[in-house]
């Protein structure tokens, strides 16, 4: 039986703001009926820090601390918390809601696209499961984020190795399409991550900086040997296409499309009404 085509594209490092926008655009374009679903990979130049649709820049972040450490900074089209990507391979879900087998609630199809995820971290010799609370304590627990920062806590079928985090994902819905994205950590850099948030007080600040590494893992700190970017689209690209029993297609931009997303780009992602607006 002839696998359903998905198209593939492998973007490799982007401006923060070109990430957001080429994310959108598959959503549009993908809406309108003018691309299959999507799988697509990609990294961020320079290192950045996303944050959720729903947080608060004056709040939780500090901008000093982001500018002093050269990050870039941007705020994602989905929900979710602060995340520093670096050392890590993004990867983004373009499928609409309606596609055959895809549940209707959002932890459900969290759940059948980090499928993919799964099978990924197992081609890698990794020990991976989902993380799926036992208690109705811990049910309920999930529902209160401990702080800003993404990889804090890890929530519904979000992907663990001995107890930790090892992949945060978001997702958002829009005109009968799911975006799902998320980050896929190689390395991660604890003390740059917490420099770049507000905390109530020093000491939340070190007990979050505390917990982290107890709660969150990098592939590196826990492979055998080091696993390259390219080792991990390699895994990750097979773990979706045998989780969701599709062929990835290789995919290029027209220079229509990608005239389309330099727009989006300057007019939404790079632009501070968007990134300051909360």
């Amino acid at each position: 039986m002839e696998k359903t085509k998905w198209y593939f594209i492998n973007s490799g490092p982007c401006s923060p703001s070109y990430n957001m926008a080429l994310d959108e655009a598959l959503l549009d374009w993908h809406s309108e009926g003018l691309i299959p679903p999507i799988v697509r990979f990609y990294e961020w130049n320079p290192a950045t820090l996303s944050i959720g649709y729903f947080q608060s820049v004056e709040k939780e972040i500090d901008l000093d601390a982001v500018k002093q450490l050269g990050l870039g900074f941007v705020r994602r089209p989905t929900g979710g918390r602060g995340v520093l990507h670096e050392h890590e391979l993004t990867y983004s879900v373009i499928v609409t809601e309606s596609y055959p087998d895809m549940p209707a609630t959002v932890t459900e199809a969290y759940r059948v696209i980090s499928e993919g995820l799964l099978i990924g971290f197992q081609n890698l010799g990794l020990d991976a499961y989902f993380s799926v609370p036992d208690t109705e304590e811990k049910r309920q627990d999930l529902r209160k984020p401990k702080s800003a920062v993404c990889f804090d806590s890890p929530s519904w079928y979000e992907l663990v190795v001995e107890g930790k985090k090892v992949a945060g994902s978001a997702q958002t819905r829009q005109k009968g399409v799911i975006l799902q994205h998320g980050a896929i950590l190689l390395d991660l850099d604890e003390d740059k991550l917490i420099q770049t948030f507000k905390f109530s007080s020093e000491a939340l600040k070190e007990r979050v900086k505390g917990s982290l590494s107890k709660k969150a893992v990098a592939i590196n700190k826990i492979s055998q040997n080091p696993v390259t970017i390219d080792e991990c689209k390699t895994a990750f690209k097979k773990g979706f296409e045998e989780a969701l029993q599709i062929e990835l297609v290789e995919y290029t931009l027209t220079e229509e499309q990608e005239r389309y997303v330099k727009e989006l780009d300057a007019t939404r992602y790079a632009n501070d009404d968007w990134n300051f607006r909360k």
